[in-house]
C-alpha cells in the first residue's frame, strides 16, 4: 500500500518514517497515531473557537503552537503552516512572525480567517487520511 495521494498538503518523507514503524498489513500503529491526531485536531480547533470568543491572543497563540507541532511530525505540511500563523497572529505579529501587530483586531482578524482555513485543510488531508486506512465513516 503506497502513500496516500494528497499533494502537497503531506510530506511523503515524514509520513513515510511514520508508516515504517508499523509491524502489520492493517497499519494499526500508524493508524493510531493518526486517529489520535485527529482527535487532538478536533479538540484544539473548539478550544481555539473559544479563544477567539474571548479574545485571547496568548492562548491562541500557544494552541497555535500545539498543534504546530503535532501536524509537523506527521508531516500534515498545510496544516501546519496554518497552525504557525496562528501562533504568529496570537503573539501580535504579522503572518511571517517578523513584524509586530500593535492591533489586536486586525490579528483576531487574521486568526479567526487563518483558524478556518487550518480547519478545512485539516478536514481536507482527513478524508484522504482515512481512506488511505480504509475508513470511510
Amino acid at each position: 500500500m503506497g502513500l496516500p495521494e494528497a499533494g502537497d498538503s503531506i510530506d511523503n518523507t515524514t509520513f513515510e518514517q511514520i508508516l515504517e514503524m508499523d509491524d502489520d498489513e492493517e497499519r494499526e500503529f500508524s493508524k493510531s497515531i493518526v486517529y489520535d491526531f485527529f482527535i487532538q485536531a478536533e479538540s484544539t480547533f473548539n478550544k481555539m473557537d473559544a479563544n477567539l470568543a474571548k479574545k485571547d491572543l496568548a492562548q491562541l497563540s500557544a494552541l497555535g503552537h500545539f498543534l504546530k507541532g503535532s501536524s509537523a511530525t506527521l508531516g500534515l505540511t498545510k496544516v501546519k503552516d496554518s497552525c504557525e500563523k496562528i501562533q504568529h497572529f496570537g503573539g501580535n505579529k504579522d503572518e511571517t512572525g517578523t513584524r509586530d501587530e500593535p492591533d489586536d483586531e486586525v490579528c483576531l482578524s487574521r486568526l479567526k480567517n487563518t483558524i478556518e482555513q487550518a480547519k478545512q485543510e485539516f478536514h481536507d488531508v482527513e478524508k484522504v487520511l482515512r481512506k488511505f486506512y480504509h475508513d470511510q465513516s
